[in-house]
């Protein structure tokens, strides 16, 4: 049976693996599921209509699945899904949906530090990394094995690509490009994610290929090195460039940006 403090509130509609651990003085609301090995700490808030994968950790003060304070919430099934293995440090607040049948989801082997807030309909990709007090408006979408820096904040429906990182303490209003570095107020591109790529071995782009790496340099340069119109550059690439996966995910990101890209 599930190891349940005393002084927890869980709710008899909640599903939750025959070795999940409830700490002190936690609620675990109806339509809740955890799985199997997760453990919540004392004081965590997991409101209804919310799945934890297994193996996750949930730290002193977190709160998963709360309304969304978005104006055009209206009540219905606002779901809120977290990843396996997923651990969410003191004080992180994580929003439902604002919509009937929606999902603010966090994906698998994530780590968000103290503080760190993901507002509704947020989609967070697997093996993410958000620093302290980083913090996502709605609809943000992030690609897998991102760095968010401490106090970053990135405004509602931009998008984060792939393998890219953030500066601490900066502002995005627009999308940042996968495999690169931003930082700034609003943030400007600073290159490729390359520094401590050979030692770290949690760095997003450590499996990178050296031949990519070789061309996502090249296409860097003609992308962003120049005042020249983006979608010139785009096709420049395109023309230049030996034909590459990382290159074309690089280039399919830029064109699909509605808000535009850093630069």
């Amino acid at each position: 049976m599930p190891d349940i403090h005393s002084s927890a509130i869980v709710s008899p509609n909640a599903i939750l693996a025959d070795d999940v651990q409830i700490g002190p003085f936690s609620i675990i609301d109806d339509d809740v599921t955890i799985g199997s090995g997760s453990r919540i700490h004392e004081h965590v808030k997991v409101a209804r209509h919310t799945t934890i994968g297994s193996g996750c950790e949930l730290f002193f003060g977190a709160v998963v699945g709360h309304v969304s304070v978005d104006l055009k919430y209206r009540g219905g099934i606002c779901r809120t899904d977290i990843g396996d293995r997923t651990v969410l440090r003191e004080y992180v607040t994580i929003s439902a949906s604002s919509f009937d049948g929606g999902t603010t989801s966090v994906g698998s082997r994530c780590l968000l530090m103290n503080w760190s807030n993901v507002a509704h309909d947020c989609v967070i990709g697997d093996g993410v990394i958000m620093a302290n007090f980083a913090t996502l408006g709605g609809h943000v979408q992030i690609e897998g094995n991102c760095r968010i820096g401490a106090h970053s904040a990135f405004h509602q429906f931009v998008r984060v690509g792939r393998g890219s990182m953030s500066g601490a303490c900066s502002k995005f209003v627009q999308d940042l490009p996968p495999y690169t570095v931003a930082d700034g107020h609003p943030a400007r591109l600073r290159g490729l994610n390359l520094l401590g790529r050979g030692t770290a071995q949690s760095h997003p782009m450590r499996d990178v290929p050296e031949e990519s790496v070789r061309r996502l340099k090249q296409a860097y340069r003609i992308l962003f090195r120049n005042a020249t119109n983006l979608s010139v550059n785009v096709a420049r690439v395109r023309d230049e460039v030996e034909d590459d996966a990382y290159v074309s995910h690089l280039l399919e990101f830029i064109e699909s940006s509605k808000r535009g890209v850093c630069r």
